[in-house]
């Protein structure tokens, strides 16, 4: 396939592979990534890097975005990302991690389709298993990339994973959906995020959502973040649902879908661990709650797990984004570089 961004075409190509991997229920699925080399040949070292298209339509996906057809701002900067590492002489891999049905901040399957498709970009380079891998991704990016490295003592133990980097981590949506709820820029998350359960875990939405709650969540069904976040400034989630409810958390299929992707519940990660997040208000990013990363962060050191944590304050989500990334590329080059892990655990 090609590889540019709109109306910027690249000598580098671009190989799409289709893989079995496993959704949310441990049943078989497929999806697709995109497996890209550097012009430069060398050592080979690999990222998998996980974007945030935060999406629950098929223009989203990275494997379309990526081939220059994308029209979303964030895609076309983390793109630019990619080819930096591409630049660096890495290997990059980028799964469409939320499957099919764009089922989006589902947890557990996002991190195996992250794992399946290293797995699937070694198989199609013909790369051993001990070939170097680092994972990083911010926002939606950081689901498969934490859940990545949560399952992947169990599920991939053969990848060398060396390390990886979440940053803007949603760590417990119970959280960040009273959070985000009235807000100006990010109220529209929880519409996308009732459409993205709805479609893993197969509740009836409507025995509890208002007319406003079906309005507003059949608009966003095959929308990107950009168009949802912001398109509803002052939508609250006691608007979306009808008596007897008067929040989303007070509906037992949501309360259920959101403890089943509550990160550092599926396993301990046995590799290093950069974990970031900015705050701008002494809550959070303005989406993402700072204490909750802090304290995945401080979870994980009393497991013994090496980890490095930064806090960005006075940073916005979108603001923390580009200093997440310059502190994450740093991160993993000393990774694959064998550096010890200066941890932040004390």
């Amino acid at each position: 396939m090609p590889y540019g961004a709109p109306g910027l075409a690249t000598p580098i190509a671009s190989t799409q592979v289709l893989y079995r991997t496993t959704d949310q229920q441990d049943r078989p699925a497929v999806t697709v990534a995109t497996v890209l080399r550097p012009l430069v040949p060398g050592p080979t070292r690999m990222i998998s890097f996980h974007t945030a298209y935060d999406g629950l339509g098929p223009d989203c996906n990275p494997s379309w975005t990526l081939t220059g057809r994308g029209t979303s701002e964030t895609a076309v900067i983390e793109q630019g990302l990619i080819t930096g590492y591409l630049a660096a002489g890495y290997t990059v891999v980028v799964p469409d991690y939320e499957g099919e049905q764009s089922e989006w901040t589902i947890g557990r399957q996002s991190g195996y389709a992250a794992l399946d498709g290293i797995r699937a970009a070694q198989s199609f380079l013909s790369l051993p298993p001990s070939t170097p891998v680092g994972m990083i991704g911010y926002s939606g990016g950081s689901v498969p990339t934490q859940w990545g490295a949560e399952v992947a003592p169990t599920y991939a133990p053969e990848l060398a994973l060396v390390g990886a980097a979440a940053g803007g981590l949603p760590v417990n949506l119970a959280h960040n959906l009273p959070y985000v709820s009235g807000s100006a820029g990010w109220a529209g998350v929880m519409p996308a995020v009732v459409v993205a359960y709805q479609r893993t875990y197969g509740f009836d939405t409507d025995a509890f959502l208002s007319e406003e709650g079906r309005t507003v969540t059949a608009q966003v069904q095959d929308r990107c973040i950009a168009g949802f976040a912001a398109s509803y400034p002052g939508l609250t989630d006691a608007a979306m649902v009808r008596p007897p409810y008067r929040s989303l958390l007070d509906v037992p299929a949501v309360v259920a879908a959101v403890g089943d992707n509550v990160m550092g519940t599926a396993g301990t990660p046995r590799i290093p661990m950069f974990l970031a997040v900015g705050d701008i208000d002494g809550t959070g990013d303005s989406v993402m709650i700072t204490a909750d990363v802090r304290d995945l962060a401080g979870e994980y050191c009393d497991r013994g797990v090496p980890v490095v944590y930064h806090q960005y304050d006075g940073a916005s989500h979108t603001d923390a984004f580009p200093r997440f990334e310059a502190d994450a590329a740093l991160f993993l080059a000393d990774r694959f570089a064998g550096t010890p892990t200066a941890t932040t655990c004390a």
